[in-house]
């Protein structure tokens, strides 16, 4: 049995939680999103990330907006819409249970 894959699966089940728990306290560009994630060991490459941004984004959960750089072309800063505000409380919530669940069937 290949421990990888199912350590793969679990992180990709917590990229969506993780990210709009990023930007539940600042704007973020993408690139910044995934020095963050990789800072909290959550490795993901833009090939993963600009996906979800996008679906996020469709759903109504994200927004964003253009800021000039310094370092180039303006960058796209993605930010929580109430919706995802609301939506991230309901992930906020799931997540106690689940950990909660796990933590009592580990005993």
């Amino acid at each position: 049995m290949n421990v990888d894959n199912a350590k793969s699966q679990m992180r990709k089940g917590m990229l969506e939680y993780c990210v709009m728990l990023l930007l539940r306290k600042e704007a973020c560009y993408a690139s910044d999103i995934i020095v963050r994630l990789k800072a909290a060991e959550l490795i993901v490459v833009e090939g993963t990330l600009y996906p979800l941004l996008t679906r996020l984004k469709n759903d109504g959960l994200l927004g964003y907006e253009w800021r000039e750089s310094t370092q180039g072309p303006p960058r796209k800063y993605y930010t929580l819409t109430s919706d995802g505000e609301e939506f991230l409380t309901q992930l906020d919530a799931a997540w106690g249970a689940l950990v909660t669940t796990v933590n009592l069937i580990k005993q």
